[in-house]
């Protein structure tokens, strides 16, 4: 259950309209880093924590807190559009608003899809996409792929901040990179407590035991005159046990296998010189139709 209260977060008032401003706007709403990702990534990741207590309620209450900035948002958005399309100085274009926007660099669907509103898109118009969100399940994976959504969002509102002079605007930013600071310390915070707490490592490890324990401690450096084993990444100990990292410069491959191809399926019509014999169906596309064929067939004798 979500309670909803009139008054927003944080007060999303411009000083005045820029609908040019809006369209650049649209990308801390609906882009892959924008507030409606972190809302839903966030939100899915608690309706699916099965770590009931502080862990999930944490991440509920962050996701709660974006869905209050994507209301802010839109709100702004609306309110960066009052009076558009925007003028612009081509007289010519003065008698077509729908032209008047191209030129002056508004987004055409503001006025025409939204009715002066926000929309669930990026700056270039593009929707929102459910693929953007991260919610894997394991907490110590979504609170790293957390950082990086925050980090990036934030990065974002900054170059937008330095876009605009509107001191209204800027207010809100000014909460919104804030509130960015600090969530990105949270999932940084949430991550030292899984780890204090016993359920995670300060790295994914599950099925640990099953790596080639050869390579989980080499830094694999295959560009010859590489100066990469100068970083801590390639020397010392281990972030995870109490290995010390080795450096392979100039590396080798690992296998004689030069990965040619088996002879290709003759249904599939592929270019082949003929180097692997003859190919027959069975491989993909052939197996693909005979374990179709063989479904049917097992229908009709069941209908038998």
């Amino acid at each position: 259950m979500f309670r909803h209260v009139r008054e927003l977060q944080f007060e999303a008032k411009p000083e005045k309209p820029d609908a040019l401003y809006a369209a650049k706007f649209q990308e801390i709403l609906g882009g892959q880093y924008g507030e409606m990702t972190v809302m839903m990534q966030y939100l899915w990741q608690g309706f699916s924590c099965r770590m009931p207590g502080k862990y999930k309620d944490m991440i509920m209450d962050i996701g709660t807190e974006e869905i209050a900035h994507v209301e802010m948002l839109t709100t702004m958005l609306a309110r960066l559009l009052e009076g558009a399309p925007a003028e612009t100085t081509a007289s010519a274009a003065a008698a077509n608003p729908v032209l008047a926007a191209v030129l002056g660099g508004q987004n055409p669907q503001h006025a025409i899809v939204a009715g002066g509103g926000a929309m669930p898109t990026n700056s270039m118009g593009v929707p929102w996409n459910a693929s953007y969100i991260v919610a894997s399940g394991n907490l110590l994976a979504d609170f790293r792929a957390n950082v990086t959504a925050e980090a990036q969002g934030r990065l974002q509102t900054s170059r937008l901040y330095g876009m605009t002079d509107d001191p209204g605007v800027r207010a809100m930013l000014k909460f919104n990179l804030a509130r960015d600071t600090w969530h990105q310390q949270q999932w940084l915070l949430g991550i030292e407590q899984l780890v204090a707490d016993g359920y995670s490592d300060v790295i994914e490890t599950s099925n640990a035991e099953e790596e080639d324990q050869r390579w989980n401690k080499a830094f694999y450096s295959p560009n010859p005159g590489s100066t990469a084993g100068e970083g801590r990444w390639a020397q010392g100990p281990t972030l995870v046990g109490d290995g010390q990292i080795e450096f392979v410069p100039d590396a080798p491959p690992l296998t004689d296998d030069t990965g040619v191809l088996p002879a290709p399926d003759p249904l599939l019509h592929a270019t082949y010189d003929g180097s692997q014999g003859p190919g027959a169906p069975g491989t993909p596309g052939g197996g693909l139709k005979k374990a179709g064929q063989g479904l049917v067939d097992k229908v009709k004798d069941a209908l038998d």
